[in-house]
C-alpha cells in the first residue's frame, strides 16, 4: 500500500453527515418527508398477498419460456394489467437467436453401456410438470453442436483451481469429455475453462450433496432437488457480453442484421449437456484412475474417482438455431412535474419452464407496486417524476430482452434514467441488495422501516444480525458487507437484468430480494412450479413476496417524489478507497504467492499436499512480480473523498426543492464511471463493477486492475490503474458539478 494511500484509510471513512439524524428522508425537506411517509403508509395499505397469489397461479399455469406460445400470451395479459393499472402500455418485440435442441444423446459406451434418460419425471404431487409437450428438454442454451466420443474425467466443480489440481495429479483433459458438478461459479464458465484445457465435450451435473438429498428432503417431500431433476441454464459467455449473442451492441429488433453463427464470439467452444444425479451415477461409477480429494467428493453413494477412463462417453447435440421473438412489457406513467427523469423498476417474466420461484415470485411483487402507485395515481398522487415497469423477456437465456432495450433506447435512456430497480427471484428470509454504491444510504433509510414479516424487526437490523452470526461462525461470504456493525449493499456482478443498465449504460441500479430460508432445488427444472412455491415457500402466504413490494415500491416512490434525488456519496468514496486498498494487497498476495512457488519448484518439493504420491510440478519460469505505481489512483480515491465529503455536507444543510439541473447533474454521476471498455471484453464499461472473466456473475470490482494482476499481466495492471484513475477523477469532477447545483439559481 502506498504511504498516501494508508494515511488515506487510516483517517477512516467518511461518516453519514448530520442530515441523516434528523426527520428528513434522503432527498427531502421536513416538510416533504411527512408527505412521503404518509404516501407510504397509504401504498402499503394497497399491497394484497391474494393478488401475488391469483397473478403467480396464471403466469405459471404452462410453461413460458422464450419463444414458446404461452410466453407470448403472458406478455398480453401483463400488459392487460398495467393498462388496467392506468399505464401507458405496450409491448416491445425483440428477435433474438434462441436454439432450441433437436437432438440429445448421451450415453456410456464402455465398460458397461448405460443410456442417459435425459427426461424429469413427473409427479402426482405437482400438477403441471406433466405439461410434457410444452416443457423445454433439458439443455444448456448456447451451446455448440456436436458429436464426440472420448474418455471421461471428473473435474470437481470445474472452475480453473480445480484443473491446477488435475495438473499436480498428473491428469490431463485434453481430448477428453469433463464432468462437472454444478455450483461455486456460473454455469458457462465450466465449458469455457474446460475447452481452454482441450477438453472436447462437458456434462454438468447437480449432485445431491450441493442442492439434493443430503441438505434435506427431495420433492417432492421437501424442496431438495429431486432425483430426476436437471438445471437447465444458459452458457453463453456473458461475461463477453450479454444479449443476444447474434447482435452485439445493437438492440435486436425486427430486421436488424444478424451475425452468422461462425462470426458469433460468445457461444461456448464444446458441446455440454446439464444431467440430473441419476443420470449421472453411472457416468461416475464407471471412473478409475485416483480417488477424487475429500473435497471433491459429492453425494451420490460410492467412491469418487477422477478417470480418466474406463469410462469411455458419447455425447452428441444439435439445435435448430432460429431467431424467436422476446416481448418486453414496458408501462410508463409520466411525471407530473419532471417528466424527463426516470425511475425504471423491472424484473423479467420468462421462465425455463413453469418459472414460480425463477422469475415469477418477484413479477408479482412487482405488479403490487404498479397496481398500488396506480391507485395512488388515481387519487390524485401522481408521481413528481416518470415511473417505468418493465417486465422482460428472455432473461433466462442471456439477458436478451434487458439488453435489447438498453441497446436500442441508449440515446433517450442516457439523459432521462435515474436509476434502475431491479428484482428476480424472491422467496423467504433475509433482505439481500447489491448495487451502485451512491445509493447505500438510501437503500438504508428504506430498509430500516420495512419490517420483516416473520421476524418483526427491520429487514435492515435482521440481515446485519444475520452478517454478525456469519462473521462469528467464521462463514465465508461476501466480506465487502462487513462484519455486521454497519449496513452495506453489495456490488454488482451479472445474471440478471441490471447488469445492461449499469455496465453499459452507466445507469445507477439496485438488484434486490428475500431469500435464505428457501432452498433452491427446484432452480431450472420442472419443479419450480405454483405447487411447489405454495406448499414448501413463501407461496403459503406470500409474506415476502408483500415485503419486496414494500421495499423495491419504497425506493420507486422516494426516487420518483424526492426534492433532490437521493444520491450520497460517502459511502461510494468509502467504497472505492475499499477497492484500492484491496487491489494493492492483492499484487502483494501475488508477489508472496510467486516466491513461495519459486522455491519449493527449486528444491523439488512443490507436490499435492493432499496426495504425496502425486508427481510433482513441471518446473516452470515464473516472472516476478513488479511494483506497480498505485499513485495516480491514490490521488483520484483522495479527490473523490474530498468531493463526496463536500456534496453531502452541502446536501444536509439544504432544505429546498432542488432544480432540474441538480438532478441532471446527479443522473450524470455514474455515467462517469464508464470508460473505453475493459480488456478483452469492450461491452462492459464501468470501472468498478462488472462480471468476473472467470467467475460470471460473480462480481470483480475494479476489474480492469485486478483481473489484470490475477493474470499476471503487469502492463494491462499498470493500464488498469490508469484507466480507473481517469474514470474516478470523472466521478469527483461529476460530483462537484452537483454541488454547484445545489442551491443555485
Amino acid at each position: 500500500m502506498t504511504s498516501a494511500l494508508a494515511a488515506f484509510l487510516a483517517a477512516g471513512s467518511l461518516p453519514y453527515p448530520a442530515r441523516a439524524q434528523s426527520t428528513a428522508l434522503l432527498g427531502f425537506s421536513d416538510t416533504s418527508s411527512a408527505a412521503q411517509r404518509a404516501r407510504e403508509t397509504r401504498f402499503d395499505a394497497l399491497l394484497d398477498p391474494n393478488d401475488q397469489r391469483t397473478w403467480m397461479k396464471r403466469l405459471t399455469a404452462r410453461p413460458h419460456h422464450l419463444g414458446s406460445p404461452y410466453d407470448a400470451e403472458n406478455a398480453k395479459y401483463l400488459a392487460s394489467l398495467f393498462t388496467s393499472f392506468g399505464y401507458q402500455t405496450r409491448i416491445e418485440r425483440f428477435d433474438v437467436l434462441m436454439p432450441w435442441p433437436t437432438k440429445r444423446v448421451l450415453e456410456l459406451t464402455g465398460p458397461k453401456r448405460f443410456v442417459a434418460s435425459l427426461q424429469e419425471k413427473p409427479l402426482p404431487q405437482d400438477h403441471t410438470s406433466w405439461e410434457t409437450r410444452e416443457q423445454l428438454p433439458t439443455f444448456n442454451a448456447y451451446s455448440i453442436d456436436g458429436d464426440v466420443t472420448a474418455p471421461l474425467v471428473y473435474v470437481n466443480y470445474g472452475l480453473p483451481r480445480d484443473y491446477d489440481e488435475l495438473a499436480r495429479r498428473g491428469i490431463s483433459v485434453r481430448g477428453k469429455i469433463v464432468i462437472a458438478r454444478y455450483g461455486q461459479s456460473w454455469r458457462g464458465i465450466k465449458p469455457k475453462v474446460a475447452a481452454e484445457h482441450g477438453a472436447i465435450g462437458c456434462i454438468i451435473y447437480s449432485d445431491p450433496r450441493d442442492d439434493g438429498y443430503w441438505g434435506g428432503d427431495a420433492y417432492p417431500n421437501g424442496v431438495m432437488r429431486n432425483p430426476t431433476s436437471a438445471q437447465r441454464g444458459s452458457v453463453e459467455e456473458m461475461e463477453v457480453y450479454p444479449g443476444d449473442p447474434s447482435s452485439p451492441n445493437v438492440g435486436s429488433v425486427p430486421g436488424v442484421k444478424h451475425l452468422p453463427l461462425s462470426q458469433i464470439t460468445t457461444l461456448s467452444k464444446i458441446p455440454v449437456l446439464p444431467i440430473s444425479y441419476t443420470d449421472a451415477a453411472p457416468f461416475l461409477r464407471a471412473l478409475g484412475g485416483q480417488v477424487a480429494p475429500a473435497a471433491w467428493r459429492g453425494g451420490l453413494p460410492f467412491t469418487y474417482h477422477l478417470g480418466a477412463g474406463p469410462a469411455r462417453v458419447h455425447l452428441a447435440l444439435k439445435f435448430d438455431w432460429k431467431l424467436r421473438p422476446a416481448y418486453d412489457v414496458i408501462a410508463r406513467m409520466p411525471g407530473s412535474e419532471r417528466p424527463d427523469e426516470w425511475v425504471i423498476r423491472g424484473n423479467h417474466h420468462d421462465g425455463w419452464v413453469n418459472g414460480a420461484q425463477d422469475p415469477i415470485a418477484g413479477a408479482v411483487a412487482l405488479l403490487s407496486e404498479a397496481k398500488a402507485i396506480g391507485v395512488l395515481a388515481k387519487a390524485g398522487d401522481r408521481p413528481k417524476r416518470t415511473v417505468v415497469f418493465a417486465l422482460w423477456d428472455g432473461e433466462e437465456p442471456g439477458l436478451l430482452g434487458s439488453t435489447a432495450w438498453l441497446e436500442t433506447h441508449l440515446p433517450e435512456l442516457t439523459k432521462k434514467a435515474a436509476v434502475y430497480i431491479n428484482s428476480d427471484t424472491n422467496g423467504r428470509g433475509y433482505l439481500f441488495v447489491q448495487g451502485s454504491h451512491s445509493l447505500e444510504a438510501m437503500m438504508s433509510g428504506v430498509a430500516d422501516v420495512v419490517t420483516d414479516p416473520e421476524h418483526h424487526v427491520s429487514v435492515k437490523a435482521r440481515e446485519l444480525a444475520e452478517l454478525r452470526v456469519a462473521h462469528f461462525d467464521g462463514a465465508q461470504g461476501n466480506a465487502d458487507l462487513g462484519d455486521g456493525s454497519a449496513f452495506h449493499i453489495g456490488a454488482l456482478g451479472s445474471g440478471s437484468d441490471y447488469s445492461a443498465f449499469i455496465q453499459h449504460g452507466g445507469i445507477a441500479s439496485f438488484n434486490l430480494g428475500y431469500g435464505g430460508e428457501d432452498p433452491s432445488g427446484s432452480y431450472h427444472s420442472i419443479f419450480d412450479s405454483y405447487d411447489e412455491y405454495t406448499r414448501f415457500k413463501d407461496g403459503r402466504n406470500f409474506a415476502y413476496g408483500v415485503t419486496l413490494a414494500k421495499t423495491a415500491g419504497r425506493l420507486v416512490l422516494r426516487f420518483a417524489d424526492a426534492d433532490v434525488l437521493p444520491y450520497e456519496f460517502g459511502p461510494s468514496a468509502n467504497t472505492v478507497a475499499m477497492y484500492a486498498d484491496q487491489v494493492e494487497k492483492l499484487l502483494e498476495t501475488e508477489r508472496k504467492q510467486t516466491q513461495t512457488e519459486d522455491a519449493l519448484i527449486a528444491d523439488g518439493s512443490f507436490v499435492d499436499t493432499e496426495d504425496p504420491r502425486s508427481p510433482t510440478l513441471p518446473p516452470k519460469s515464473l516472472a516476478s512480480v513488479p511494483a506497480l505505481d498505485f499513485d495516480a489512483l491514490t490521488t483520484a480515491v483522495a479527490k473523490l473523498k474530498t468531493s463526496a465529503a463536500a456534496y453531502d455536507e452541502k446536501l444536509a444543510a439544504y432544505h429546498g426543492s432542488g432544480s432540474v439541473a441538480l438532478d441532471d447533474a446527479l443522473i450524470a454521476t455514474e455515467r462517469a464511471l464508464l470508460g473505453d471498455g475493459l480488456p478483452k471484453r469492450p461491452w462492459y464499461r464501468h470501472e468498478l463493477y462488472a462480471p468476473g472473466y472467470y467467475t460470471g456473475y460473480g462480481v470483480k470490482t475494479m476489474p480492469a486492475i485486478r483481473e489484470q494482476i490475477e493474470q499476471r499481466d503487469w502492463a494491462g495492471a499498470q493500464a488498469g490503474i490508469a484507466a480507473v484513475a481517469k474514470a474516478l477523477d470523472a466521478y469527483a469532477a461529476a460530483i462537484d458539478a452537483a454541488t454547484a447545483e445545489i442551491g443555485a439559481g
